[in-house]
């Protein structure tokens, strides 16, 4: 990371976000990174691998996917709207602060129950900032309905975001390649409906819903639950991108955290380069579990980036 910027910090808190693991991630990053034309991110999140990407200029054309609708309609508003979002959100910050805790709390289940029952596209993303600044510990969950059901975070006096960061984050959505199309393509599908935009010239980061790691953990981030028939799925979409030539990262927790003789990923993604790395735990409902745990890098590629 030498010579480069790290100066766009996630808007959002999530779930497994990047922002620690990125030097790692950047240490075993392809020999021949700079030489690749796209780069591909199925599950993109809060994004930080993909800011790093595109606040560098890594690549030429840029292609972020989640299945979660609401998400990518706000990674759109930010892009398109920053202002209106600003707005909206500084007044949702300015009613929330100058409440008691109960009406803190009373505010945030209204909130969340317009969030979850139909509301307009810049109302959505607003709300979904609101709900990530001060519900309990950051998290994003849908139940089976789809429906946010995270409960309030108890919070007097949460960061919403950082104005000029938003700003910047718009500005770099905005970008364009000289034929004039923005040099970011942002989709809302699963993870297999990428095939077409994967070629020998691109780099593919994967980081999909965690398998659990504690006993009760959960991977629904959206309604659709990400299992371990999910986990195969995406592995033989990643030997199906690896046939085609593309150069692959896939980061995902360590099962041996839990049970040192669960082996899934090992045997699953035998065929590849499987790292450990260590990361410390962010969200937990238990403080004194907030440790650092290895989680995986897996990549279909030896020979790594010059540190």
């Amino acid at each position: 990371m030498e010579n480069e910027n790290f100066n766009i910090k996630p808007f959002l808190k999530w779930a497994g976000g990047k922002t620690q693991l990125l030097n790692e991630i950047i240490a075993e990053l392809p020999q021949n990174v700079r030489q690749l034309k796209k780069y591909v991110e199925p599950f993109v999140g809060a994004g930080a691998v993909f800011f790093y990407f595109l606040e560098n200029d890594y690549f030429e054309y840029y292609i972020i996917n989640d299945i979660n609708f609401k998400l990518i309609n706000l990674y759109e508003i930010i892009r398109d709207r920053p202002g209106d979002l600003i707005f909206e959100v500084q007044r949702l910050r300015s009613e929330y602060l100058k409440l008691d805790i109960e009406g803190k709390e009373k505010l945030f289940y209204e909130i969340r129950s317009k969030f979850n029952n139909g509301c307009s596209s810049i109302e959505s993303a607003s709300y979904f900032i609101f709900l990530n600044k001060t519900c309990f510990n950051g998290l994003y969950r849908e139940n089976s309905k789809g429906n946010f059901n995270v409960p309030f975070g108890k919070y007097e006096n949460p960061s919403f975001f950082n104005e000029i960061q938003l700003m910047e984050i718009s500005r770099l959505l905005n970008l364009k390649n000289k034929d004039g199309k923005f040099k970011v393509k942002i989709l809302n599908g699963d993870f297999d409906e990428l095939n077409e935009y994967i070629d020998g010239s691109t780099f593919v980061y994967f980081d999909p819903p965690y398998r659990p790691v504690t006993v009760g953990g959960f991977t629904s981030y959206s309604r659709s639950s990400f299992n371990d028939k999910s986990q195969i799925l995406l592995r033989d979409f990643y030997k199906l991108m690896d046939v085609k030539g593309a150069k692959l990262m896939l980061s995902n927790s360590d099962p041996q955290n839990l049970d040192e003789n669960d082996t899934f990923f090992d045997d699953l993604y035998s065929d590849f380069n499987i790292k450990r790395v260590y990361a410390k735990r962010n969200i937990n409902s238990t403080g004194s579990k907030r440790g650092k745990i290895t989680e995986l890098l897996i990549t279909n590629y030896k020979e790594v980036k010059a540190r």
